[in-house]
């Protein structure tokens, strides 16, 4: 996974740095609000981009003594300002812009190029969006979820910050092509103005969604409830457990999730078999759910033995 997230996230930062070279020079010539309002969206993303790839090389460092569960969470970290990036340097420089262009106004002269900029950018951009939403699929897939779903809740931070990003960015060309045309035909830049806050708002909301995303994951994220239950379902399947009393799981990284359980064991089994059933148990869990690092199990007293007590 954080190979084909690092690769998702080049793509992305490649592009980005490109686009927003090209859009800088197309709203310097032009005078358009809108266009130099994405460029400072793509030059943003591409510092996110660079933050991100930080993110994915540090939480991919193997546990050590000092960090016994890894440096999965230094992943959300990073992604958090990667996020806070976006807000500040994206949707900050937008919405202030384009109030000050609604205020002020502006001159507004050949537009063609920003025209052709935008055409390109939309190309390249898609092209970035579906390498990610392909990532997204292939992993829904595998974890039998729908790809919503696991937007929603996946800890791969990286690669929903590439595609909603990337989403983001798609909308944002269209809304500034839309603004600079509105421009054009009624002769007012205010048009123009509001698509830069437009922009800016979109960036926002996303910005905050994944400032949110991150937070939840550093707080101590569980597993989505579908795995949970599923996880459930495998230490029931095993002959010596009677119940599972307790299920506790939190992700430790993108795609590493630690698992803990206290369970109630049949009144029959042995010292010697339950220890056998919890090796067992493990060997299942991490079989079936390569992403799954720890696991913990706790065997609560029979009942014969608390009856006894």
């Amino acid at each position: 996974m954080a190979e084909e997230s690092m690769g998702t996230v080049v793509v992305a930062g490649l592009a980005n740095l490109a686009i927003a070279a090209a859009k800088l020079v197309a709203g310097l010539v032009g005078g358009s609000a809108a266009m130099l309002s994405e460029a400072a969206h793509s030059a943003a993303d591409t510092v996110t981009e660079v933050l991100l790839l930080v993110a994915v090389r540090r939480g991919g460092k193997p546990a050590d003594r000092r960090h016994p569960f890894g440096y999965g969470k230094a992943g959300f970290v990073w992604a958090l300002m990667a996020a806070g990036a976006t807000l500040v340097g994206g949707a900050g420089f937008s919405i202030t812009h384009g109030f000050h262009t609604i205020s002020h106004g502006e001159n507004l002269s050949d537009l063609t190029l920003s025209y052709l900029v935008l055409a390109v950018s939309f190309v390249i951009e898609a092209v970035s969006w579906r390498k990610a939403m392909s990532q997204v699929r292939a992993e829904a897939g595998w974890l039998g979820v729908s790809r919503r779903a696991y937007v929603a809740r996946t800890s791969d931070t990286a690669l929903k910050a590439v595609l909603f990003e990337d989403s983001a960015a798609l909308a944002g060309l269209v809304i500034a092509a839309l603004g600079l045309l509105g421009a054009q035909l009624t002769g007012n830049p205010a048009w123009d103005g509001v698509a830069s806050v437009v922009i800016g708002v979109l960036l926002l909301a996303i910005a905050l969604n994944l400032i949110a995303a991150n937070v939840s994951l550093l707080i101590g994220q569980a597993a989505p409830r579908g795995m949970e239950t599923r996880i459930r379902a495998t230490l029931l399947a095993q002959p010596e457990v009677e119940d599972v009393v307790e299920l506790l799981t939190m992700m430790l990284g993108p795609g590493r999730l630690m698992v803990a359980a206290k369970i109630d064991s049949r009144d029959e089994a042995s010292a010697a078999g339950l220890e056998i059933a919890c090796d067992e148990v493990d060997r299942r869990l991490r079989e079936r759910y390569p992403g799954i690092v720890q696991v913990f199990l706790d065997p609560t007293p029979t009942r014969a033995d608390r009856r006894g007590e």
